[in-house]
């Protein structure tokens, strides 16, 4: 099977957004690293186990409604820094429109172009 990162099915996008993170009683409050249809990468934190389901609120800095998602928690890579990949499970597709729209404004072309 190919990492993580080779199979990756949707452009990754460099930016830092806000997250609201909630799994079980806790909240956690969160900073992107990237994001994608796929995904995100949540930086500078301690990872929960692969395989943990997290609920995920942001926004896009060109959108101010929310995008509410379940993510799950996926294997960290060999010398990766502190931080965790969440691929996302229930994106409603007006959201995954959403952020294809503003990676594709942010990088100028479509992905697979």
């Amino acid at each position: 099977m190919p990492p993580v990162w080779e199979r990756r099915t949707s452009q990754r996008l460099p930016v830092q957004l806000h997250v609201i993170e909630t799994h079980e009683d806790s909240t956690y409050f969160q900073r992107t690293a990237n994001l994608s249809t796929g995904g995100l990468y949540l930086e500078g934190t301690m990872p929960h186990p692969p395989g943990t389901r997290v609920r995920l609120r942001f926004a896009l800095p060109t959108d101010e409604a929310l995008i509410e998602v379940t993510g799950e928690i996926m294997p960290a890579g060999k010398d990766t820094e502190l931080g965790m990949g969440v691929r996302f499970l229930d994106l409603k597709p007006q959201d995954r429109d959403r952020i294809d729209r503003f990676i594709e404004d942010a990088v100028g072309l479509p992905f697979g172009r």
